[in-house]
Formats: structure tokens, sequence, C-alpha cells
């Protein structure tokens, strides 16, 4: 029999002093609950791992994110809509830590995201669920991985979450990956937005990839460092569920101070696994030892089950406590428990396809900025008048870092409302994961630096999570439907000479080649500012996806009339003639049209994006074609792809020219500072030296 000293060791009190306590029974019974959704999640864990096509596991961190991520999924903690998780208005989650996916999905799974078939045979190559989660998998708004970017995004959530209606941004980062810069811009930069709507768990298990029992070099003690940030810290013991509980109800119901709050869970690489072969970074785990980890974990649950039986039976033995027990009924079942054996209960599915989204921005096109043809025009110009009209609408939101002045973003768009119009500093990774957050609740997103500027792991990473979103809108059994792509502008300034005197790290002659390798972006390059306004336009006709829109520096001439209209994939022949055809796109077109000038018969061709129908009828018609391009041959080496793809048996080369930026035989290389005079000059691009250029080779007998 048990004496009262020894009942108290074990956590409950005795007698009257419990009675005066319903608040303690009620948190213990819910700590014992999630005790038991614990080992249910970790089950599934297991489950995903013993059918996995690879049979492995990023376990170590699966498993430390396991406590965490239980207290804010069934802690009562997260509002959110199952049935449709695009709906505005809910709370969001981001796991930044992308490898500890299979607790997530366990999770998801569990609460009717998609069936608990997913969980087999995931990383196959049918599979929707991957190695790193990503928007193909319903409930999941982008792709994720190791490199701290996640965090970005749901720092964008919460900004517009600020904005009505208002919700909540969770994410959950892992140690390993606050090695990474772009995280601690988004740090500085959710402290100084006052973004209290936004908690931040750190699943700290001291291990990573390489080493899995200690970090690969010392780190600072992490409240410490989000302190310094104007951050709210807990720091917790993430082994068990008390403290992770009361940091997660201190944010959600406690007062907010205007600080963001970090979380800091301390762990350990695996913690909750019974094997310590589960420790490690990733596991791929033999028969025997899975029974082994199964037959254990299943022990432990029930055990926990028998402790929860035991409390809620001790409640039953009161009648002033015969409230609480309905009470942890009824959280059980929100905890997917059936109450009437205490077994686990996985789904069933509740989301669907999502209704779709009208992307269309309205505005007053009669509003929008008059150009006179005999003027000449900066880029800032046209995007700060136009969006002064298009961000009347709610959904257009403009990211800028530190140099708005260039992109003309900010003074147009904070016109109609300054708290979308956002200026991340100097920090473009960070900037690019806003601009992701935006455009993945809908809005229609420009975000925009100089066109070196761009970073290209970001940028990939956005394209994966896009694709994924397309994949999942073009499935016969996809969660989303029409409008969910993403509407993401990246007005890429200064684009080719336009940098000029600021040197090699600034000139952007080689961008668009880089970025022409990114899956589904649509690159742009503009050369008149009426097809600017133009191109605006048709963006805000919405689902344009990912555009990369290259942008002059300096005023330009107009060199469309008011009838222009853009379209996407569609060049247009600007002077005709018989002899030659001088192919450019931005600056460089007014460069061959007043080279045009000196040269008679020689057409003049304006590609703005690459036109295959175009350049085969270019190729066709037999006469000598010139690629005039103020950068390393971003059309040129276009059109030799449309040419091997499109043509069998390819000849005429000999009549294609190329005047570029690339070295004497033909190699990438890095220009120096210098006015756009001198640079037109040197590389040959000048319209009088075009003209000469086209002369000679018009001269020249071909083979």
């Amino acid at each position: 029999m048990s004496t009262p000293k020894a009942t108290m060791a074990r956590g409950v009190k005795p007698g009257s002093a419990w009675l005066e306590r319903p608040d303690y029974a009620l948190r213990q019974g819910i700590l014992k609950l999630l005790n038991i959704k614990d080992s249910d999640v970790r089950l599934l864990i297991l489950e995903q791992c013993r059918y996995a096509v690879d049979q492995g596991l990023h376990a170590g961190g699966a498993f430390s994110a396991a406590i965490p991520l239980v207290a804010l999924y069934y802690g009562g903690f997260i509002d959110i809509d199952v049935e449709d998780p695009t709906r505005i208005g809910q709370d969001t989650f981001v796991l930044s830590k992308g490898h500890a996916v299979a607790a997530l999905a366990s999770i998801y799974a569990e609460l009717g995201y998609f069936d608990r078939s997913v969980l087999r045979n995931s990383r196959s190559h049918e599979s929707i669920l991957n190695g790193h989660p990503g928007p193909i998998l319903p409930g999941i708004p982008i792709a994720t991985g190791p490199m701290g970017q996640g965090f970005g995004v749901a720092q964008g959530f919460a900004i517009a979450g600020k904005l009505a209606p208002y919700f909540d941004s969770y994410c959950m980062t892992g140690d390993g990956e606050l090695q990474e810069g772009p995280i601690w811009e988004a740090v500085m930069f959710a402290g100084q937005k006052h973004l209290d709507n936004l908690c931040l768990l750190v699943d700290q298990n001291n291990g990573q990839l390489d080493i899995s029992s200690r970090m690969v070099f010392p780190m600072p003690k992490l409240e410490a460092v989000f302190e310094s940030f104007n951050w709210r810290v807990f720091s917790v013991d993430a082994t068990s569920y008390d403290g992770v509980y009361s940091a997660l109800e201190a944010f959600r119901f406690g007062p907010r101070n205007g600080k963001p709050t970090a979380i800091v869970c301390h762990s350990t690489k695996g913690h909750g696994a019974l094997s310590d072969f589960l420790n490690k970074h990733k596991v791929v785990i033999d028969e025997n030892l899975m029974d082994q980890e199964v037959a254990l974990q299943s022990e432990l649950r029930a055990r926990r089950v028998d402790e929860f039986r035991a409390h809620y039976a001790r409640l039953g033995e009161h009648a002033e406590m015969a409230d609480l027990r309905s009470v942890l009924t009824a959280r059980a079942r929100d905890m997917h428990l059936d109450v009437s054996d205490w077994s686990q209960v996985v789904g069933p599915v509740v989301t669907g396809r999502v209704p779709p989204r009208d992307k269309k921005i309205r505005y007053n096109p009669n509003l929008l900025p008059k150009i006179d043809p005999k003027k000449q025009y900066s880029a800032a110009d046209i995007v700060t008048g136009a969006m002064k009209q298009f961000a009347r609408d709610s959904r257009v939101v403009s990211i800028d870092s530190d140099l708005a002045t260039t992109s003309g973003l900010e003074a147009g768009v904070a016109s109609a409302d300054q708290r979308r119009a956002l200026n991340a500093g100097v920090a473009e990774a960070n900037m690019m994961a806003l601009g992701e957050a935006f455009a993945a609740l809908g809005y229609n997103t420009w975000t925009s630096t100089f066109c070196p500027f761009w970073d290209w792991k970001v940028m990939r990473r956005i394209a994966v999570g896009y694709q994924e979103r397309l994949e999942s809108i073009a499935s016969s059994d996809g969660w989303l439907s029409e409008g969910h792509g993403l509407d993401l502008t990246m007005l890429a300034t200064a684009s080719n000479f336009e940098t000029r005197t600021n040197g090699a790290t600034h000139m952007a002659n080689d961008d668009a080649l880089v970025f022409d390798a990114i899956a589904h972006l649509k690159i742009i390059d503009v050369s008149c500012p009426r097809q600017l306004l133009s191109i605006m336009q048709w963006i805000m006709e919405g689902n344009r996806g990912l555009v990369y829109l290259r942008v002059m520096r300096t005023p330009s001439a107009v060199l469309y009339g008011n009838d222009y209209i853009f379209q996407f994939g569609k060049g247009r022949i600007l002077r005709e003639g018989d002899r030659a055809v001088i192919v450019s796109s931005g600056r460089g077109v007014h460069e061959a049209l007043a080279a045009a000038d000196l040269c008679p018969g020689v057409a003049v061709a304006d590609m703005p994006s690459i036109d295959a129908e175009l350049l085969l009828h270019l190729y066709d018609s037999g006469r000598l074609i010139v690629f005039a391009e103020q950068n390393n041959g971003y059309i040129w080496q276009n059109f030799l792809k449309v040419l091997y793809r499109r043509r069998s048996g390819v000849s005429g080369t000999d009549r294609v020219i190329t005047v570029n930026a690339l070295s004497a035989d033909g190699s990438a290389q890095f220009i120096h500072s210098a006015t756009y005079e001198e640079l037109i000059e040197a590389y040959g691009l000048s319209a009088p030296k075009l003209a000469a250029k086209v002369e000679h080779l018009l001269r020249e007998p071909r083979s």
C-alpha cells in the first residue's frame, strides 16, 4: 500500500491538497495524454522507416523534434483548418529543419491531411512524401531543407498575420541550421518588426550530420543571442512535455509584448528512441532492430496509457473532479484517441482539394502612368507610377533590400499601404524568403535587388516548392487547385551594363545565364518604358509564376506605341530589313536600332523573352543574324538550344554571329568599372561599331 510520502514522490498530491488544485490535476492529465501521443507519433515514424523505399530515416532530428511538435499540435495551441489548409486567418507552421519531416508527416497523417498509406513507400519516385517536405504533400506551404531558409518564410507569414485577418506563425528550426547566415537575417528583422505573433521552436539537440553527439563547433548560448535581437526567450527541457507545454501556453495565451518568441528546446539527437542506434543523423534500420524498437515503444505506450487511466480513475473518485474527466475526455478525442480504450485514431482524411484562388489584381487602367513617346523614363519611374494604382488592391506586396530607390517599388506600394511596402535591408536571402511567404498566401509579390545579388540557393528552393504546387494542381488527387501557384516577381535592377562604374561584383553580364538553369523561372529583359508597363499589367493578370524581370537603371527612350501588349515567349521585329537582322534585348535594342540607321537593310528584333518560333523564322530566312547582347549571350545560347532541338542536320551557322561580353575565345569573364559609353565601345556593342561589323560581314563571302 502506498504511503502519502510515496504518492507525493510520484508527483500526485494526496487528499484535500490535491482536490484544492483542479488546475494541477487537469494539467497532469493533459501531460499524460501528450505522453501517449508521443508514443503514437514515434511508432508512426518507425512505420515510415520500415516501409520507406530505402528503409532510411533521418532519425536523430525526427525523434528530438517529436516532443515540441506533439506539444504544439496536440496541446491545443495552434489554430489550423485541416479541411482547407490554405484558408487565410488560420495559424501557419513551417518545418525549417526539413530533415524532421517524418515526425511532421506522422502528425499530419493522424490529423487527416492525407491517408496513412502515404507514410509507406516514402522517398520513392511514386510517393508524395519525400526526404524533405514540400507543397506536393497536403498541408505543407513551402519546400524546406536543412539550409536555414524556412524560418525566413515563417517570419513573412507573421508579418502577413499582422494584417487582417490576424493569425500566429510557428516554426521549428534545428541548432545545426542556425549555423547558416540567412536565418540570422530573419531573426534580426523579426525583432525589429515587433512580430509578437511569431513563435520559433529551436530543437537544440546538440548534434548534426557529421557529428551526431555534438556540434561541429561550439555554439553560443542561444538564449542570450535571441534576447540581443529583441526576442522574448524561454529555455526549456525538451526531454519531457511540461516545459515545452508551459512555454507554448505563455506564448499562445499570455500577454504579447511586441517581441517574437523563441523557445529553445534542450534535448539530444535521437531523444525518445530506445535504441541508441537511432541517435545518428540518418540510419537504415534492419528488420530485427526495427521489430525490437517497435515492440519496446509499444510497451512504453501501454504503460503510459495505464498511468493516464489511473489518473483518470482517481478523478472519478471525487465529485468535485467530474468536470475535469469530461474535459480530459474531450481533449483525448481532439488528440485522436479512442476514449473507449485510449487507442490511437489515425485519420480520417479531411483535407480535400482546396477552393481555387482568384489571382487577378483589380485596378483602373486609365489611372496608370501616361507615357510620352518623346520623353525618356527610368524603370523606377514606371514602377512607382504603376504601383500607386496596382497596390490599391490589398493583395499587392513589395519587399526591397536597401535598393528601393532603384526599384521604385516601395514608393509606389507605400503610397497605398506602407504596411505592404517592406524593406529587408542588406539581406537579399531574407527578402526572397519574405517574398515567398506572401506569394504562398496568395499575394502578388514583388521583390527587388541588383541582378547579381539574388541568392541562387534560395531561388532554387523556391522554384522546387513552386513546381510541387504545380504538380499538386495538375494531379487528379492533388490538394491544391487553380490559383495556388506562386505569383512572385523578382525585379532585377541594373541589368546588363547598367551598373556601369560599380565594377565586376555589381555587373549583370552573367545572371540571366546562371538563373536560366533554374526550372520554371520566366526571364524577361526589358527594353522600353512602355514595354515594362505592359509587362507589369501582364503580371497583374495573375498566375504568372516566378518572373525574373531585368530592368535598366537609367532612363531610356520609348520604343513601343500605345497598342503594345506584352506576351511572354514573344519577340517583335522593330525594324524590317532583308540583308541582316540584329537580335538584342534591354538597352542593346536601342544600340541595334541606331546601328540599323547607319546600315540600310538591317532588321532589328527585340527579344524580351525567348521566342523559339521567331528565332527559327530568322534562321530559316537565310539572312545574316547578329546576336548583339550586353551580357554573356543569353539569347544566343538559347537560340542554339532551340536550333539543335528543332532542326535536324543543322547548317548555315556561319551566318550566325555574336557580339557580347564573352572574351575573345568565347569564355565567360567579369567586367570591371567603366562608363556605359566605354563598355559598349570596348565590347563592340556601340551603334557605330555594330553597324561597321554588320557591313563588314555582309561584304564577306559566306560558304
